[in-house]
Order: structure tokens, then sequence, then C-alpha cells
């Protein structure tokens, strides 16, 4: 009985990681680091991360057991900072767009100014 035991494999019970909570997670710490970059780095980064962190958060809600809570909680970590990027870079982009047309404006309505002299 106890050789027919050491034969089956106890691998049963234990919990794996989510695939993809640590690289959801970096993604999201780069995506906020990264929003000064023109807000592209950030927002691709966030995005990604964003995604990454939904699949894991479906497949977890699918099937709990198979998973570690500790990964799911660093997948919601890696959510929480990709949405948080995201933010931050949309109002960078927000920023340096009404930076452009304003600018822009002073730019038209300075030569307009001039050219009627």
């Amino acid at each position: 009985m106890e050789q027919q035991d050491l034969l089956t494999p106890r691998y049963q019970n234990i919990q794996q990681n989510l695939p993809n909570a640590t690289a959801s997670l970096v993604l999201g710490i780069i995506s906020i680091v990264f929003f000064l970059c023109y807000g592209v780095i950030g927002l691709v980064c966030g995005i990604i991360g964003l995604v990454l962190a939904n699949k894991d958060r479906k497949l977890y809600k699918a099937y709990p057991e198979m998973y570690s809570a500790a990964s799911y909680s660093t997948s919601n970590a890696g959510r929480t900072c990709s949405i948080i990027g995201l933010v931050l870079s949309s109002i960078f982009v927000l920023v340096i767009i009404l930076e452009l047309i304003i600018v822009g404006s002073l730019i038209s309505t300075h030569s307009f100014m001039h050219h009627n002299y």
C-alpha cells in the first residue's frame, strides 16, 4: 500500500500562480513611472497590463481552487497600477494636446496681427 502512495502524484492540491500576475504588475508600475514620456509609454504599458490583469481575474474567478490567492493579489495590484498609469498618461496626453492647440492659436493670431499692418 505504501508503495502505491509513493507512485501517485501529490500535485493535485498545489495551487499555481496566475500566468500574468507578475507581468501585469511590472507593466502597471512601468506605466506609472513612464507616464511623463509624452504619455505614450505609459498608455501602452497601462493598456497591456490592464488586459493581462483582466485575463487573470477571469481565470481566477472561473477556477479559484487552482490558483493561489497571493498571485490573485499580485494581479489585482497590477490592475490597479495599470489603471493609475492609464489615467496619469491620459491626462498628460490631454495637457500636451491642449498646449499645442493654445500655442498654435497664439501663433496664428500673432502672425495675423502682423500681416494686417
